[in-house]
């Protein structure tokens, strides 16, 4: 355990006292470690803080497991002041401030989009116990739920479920459906956006004679809100007075933003997460249940995706539609490749795969992140890091893709900034 501990957070972290930390004394028992990504600066981190300091001294003085936890945290203050007299007022370490690689690999192996998060990891083998502990301080305040492992969606999501009729249904009645789980709220413009072409695509589905159900999961500020929204809705929805089941569903996906739809095969095991992309993508729902694919072509509706880790990215010269099929089936293999490699180890993929041919978008990207216009061009961006990635050769092998991409993995490129 300690050395694989060693090997995600570094041989030495620091308290408040300024005093290292060994990793390798954290502890043969410990088995969960909460990464806690923050900032000083964020009145949300200082709140949240306060009240994971309670869990904490709370857990370590009354839980029977107190010995298999340790929270580390994981700081994006760019002030080395700020975040010494934030440190100063936790009980547990951090990553040194300097540090800024680790922290970096740190943000992008575990997907934090926001601050402040908490992610509860196994510590022998670093896979995402519960990406939400957020949730889990707020509702599980004494631990006793400890250590917060993935559920069953059937388990989750058992009870009643309303239909804008305010008839019920059991949750059994998912049984062998496809399922989407809707995350969204009225207030929220872009959810209200997707709740329309989520519409569409549910009829057509159902239409097809493929068995799919929707529910939908409220993050609406009131129950005159929540009514109003779901009225336009014909799926199911969690009640709205439920709040403990629809707080477990979102410690379940580990939410971090709305809107966010979550797409279930028949046996509850999660296809994707990115279902709002794939409704944008495929408005006749052509490649329903939108299982994950290996290379993406570049789109306005899918470029969110950018934003969430390291993506490879081929521009290309290319304008018509079919146009980038050569690109696509240049990279797919070393794609696929990756894919599987990572779904036998239970991780998530460290590296997305988008060609882009000569649009709005594509121009938009090379201005925005300063790349030349030679095409092709083979890069990876790393939005996060603001790191760029370039290849700029006159022939693009599935050879040199494989290398750079290989290169990249084993940390051997040299980053440029955006």
């Amino acid at each position: 355990m300690s050395e694989f501990l060693v090997s995600l957070l570094g041989e030495r972290l620091v308290n408040s006292e300024k005093a290292e930390v060994d990793v390798q004394s954290l502890g043969a028992k410990l088995s969960l470690v909460g990464l806690f990504f923050g900032c000083s600066l964020n009145a949300p981190c200082k709140q949240f803080n306060g009240s994971l300091c309670e869990f904490y001294s709370r857990f370590k003085k009354a839980s029977e497991h107190k010995d298999r936890l340790e929270v580390v945290f994981i700081s994006s203050d760019q002030d080395q002041i700020h975040w010494q007299d934030f440190l100063q007022e936790m009980p547990w370490p951090a990553l040194p401030f300097k540090d800024r690689h680790k922290k970096m690999k740190l943000w992008n192996k575990y997907k934090v989009t926001s601050i402040p998060s908490l992610v509860f990891v196994d510590a022998t083998t670093g896979k995402v116990v519960c990406r939400n502990g957020l949730l889990v301080v707020r509702d599980d305040p004494k631990g006793l739920e400890f250590p917060w492992g993935p559920k069953p969606f059937a388990e989750v999501v058992a009870g009643p479920l309303l239909r804008n009729n305010r008839q019920t249904t059991d949750s059994s009645s998912l049984e062998g459906h496809h399922v989407g789980v809707y995350f969204s709220a009225h207030w929220c413009p872009p959810c209200r956006s997707l709740t329309r072409v989520l519409l569409e695509s549910y009829q057509t589905v159902k239409e097809s004679g493929q068995k799919f159900e929707i529910v939908f999961v409220s993050a609406d500020r009131s129950e005159e809100s929540f009514q109003q929204y779901f009225s336009e809705m014909p799926w199911l929805a969690v009640p709205y007075s439920d709040e403990a089941r629809r707080s477990r569903l979102n410690r379940l996906y580990g939410i971090q933003g709305i809107p966010t739809l979550i797409l279930l095969d028949a046996e509850g095991h999660m296809i994707t997460r990115q279902g709002r992309v794939e409704v944008l993508n495929d408005p006749e729902c052509r490649l329903f249940p939108w299982h994950p694919r290996p290379v993406l072509e570049l789109s306005e509706s899918n470029a969110v995706q950018l934003h969430e880790g390291p993506c490879l990215v081929l521009f290309v010269d290319a304008e018509e539609e079919g146009e980038l099929e050569p690109a696509k089936e240049l990279i797919q293999p070393i794609a696929e490749k990756l894919m599987v490699k990572y779904k036998a180890k239970e991780e998530e993929m460290p590296l997305l795969f988008f060609v882009a041919g000569e649009d709005d978008m594509s121009d938009s990207l090379r201005d925005y992140t300063n790349l030349p216009e030679a095409a092709p061009l083979l890069t990876i961006l790393d939005m996060s890091a603001r790191a760029k990635y370039v290849r700029d050769v006159e022939e693009i092998t599935p050879a040199v893709v494989e290398q750079f991409v290989g290169d990249f993995l084993a940390e051997k490129l040299k980053p440029e900034p955006i």
